[in-house]
């Protein structure tokens, strides 16, 4: 199974000149400030609404408000900020559009993005039935099947803005800026790789625990990385991050503090009660469904393998 590099040629020879390391980084601290900002004022105002409405004063304080309904929402809500900056660091700090990061086409592949869908909610299916024999225990979520019709389209939408803003700057702002200045993959695939696997360590999990979120969430980043290097585009990477999070956000919970809005729960991974070697196994479940997913979207004879972007951005490799 090879990958032809024509297509991520294209997407990282296509900045321009005023796309310089310098730039890079000054763009990166525009983001961040921005999504800092945005965070501080959603969660502000999120946790005003929420001590407002409590009857009584809750003894959870803040920890309750971030995992309760207002809490998830105001959270999924402050990733906008992230956009913000991208939109102000291409345009004012780079010079160009900020569909430049989508592909070389500036536009999402929809069918990539529908094959990267299907195939992690695949493989998602999968990971739950193997998490399942290693831990059966699986209860009905606190929330009602009506309010979950109720809040599902909103909640798909914000976890969209979620993973689109994620993708775009870790797959489209950074790796795109990084592989146009180096040509080592070790300088453009790792290093936003490392950064966006970062985010996910948990202080309120085990050592062990979060060692083994962390090198699944690099095999997921790897994917990610793998999808637009074989496409030039991030759409089937916009959709497998999007099927991933859905899953966990809507239809079964492993985290006690987003477990809001799912059907399901299950033991969270941030309690107590985990072995050495239940999160070894967890790693092993993790790191083997994004490899499924790899195959199921590069193999040449996979029904949903992923096309390269060509020049007008409408054909196949």
């Amino acid at each position: 199974m090879t990958i032809d590099d024509t297509a991520f040629e294209r997407y990282r020879n296509s900045p321009n000149a005023r796309t310089t390391l310098p730039r890079l980084l000054l763009g990166t601290l525009i983001v961040v400030l921005f999504w800092g900002a945005t965070t501080a004022a959603v969660l502000f105002g999120g946790s005003h609404v929420y001590f407002a409405w409590q009857a009584a004063a809750s003894p959870y304080g803040m920890e309750g408000f971030l995992a309760s309904p207002i809490g998830i929402l105001s959270a999924l809500t402050s990733f906008g900020g992230i956009w913000i900056g991208l939109w102000i660091a291409m345009r004012w700090v780079h010079g160009e559009p900020l569909s430049a990061l989508l592909g070389t086409g500036r536009r999402v592949s929809r069918p990539d993005f529908l094959k990267g869908l299907i195939a992690v909610l695949i493989t998602s299916a999968l990971s739950e039935i193997l998490l399942y024999l290693l831990e059966p225990g699986i209860a009905r979520g606190t929330i009602s099947l009506s309010s979950w019709l109720l809040f599902a389209i909103p909640i798909v939408a914000l976890v969209l803005l979620q993973t689109s803003s994620e993708e775009v700057l870790f797959r489209g702002y950074l790796l795109r800026g990084l592989a146009n200045r180096f040509r080592n993959p070790f300088i453009w695939g790792l290093l936003p790789g490392l950064l966006f696997t970062s985010l996910h360590w948990s202080g309120g999990s085990s050592a062990a625990i979060n060692a083994c979120v962390l090198v699944s969430i690099a095999a997921f980043a790897l994917l990610l990385t793998l999808v637009v290097y074989a496409t030039g585009n991030l759409g089937a990477a916009l959709g497998v991050h999007l099927g991933n999070n859905l899953t966990g956000f809507l239809l079964i919970s492993h985290q006690e503090s987003y477990n809001s809005f799912a059907l399901f729960t299950a033991k969270p991974l941030e309690g107590p009660g985990w072995m050495m070697s239940d999160a070894i196994l967890i790693a092993l479940i993790g790191i083997a469904c994004s490899l499924l997913t790899i195959v199921l979207l590069l193999h040449p004879r996979s029904p949903l393998r992923v096309t390269a972007e060509v020049t007008d951005g409408a054909g196949a490799a």
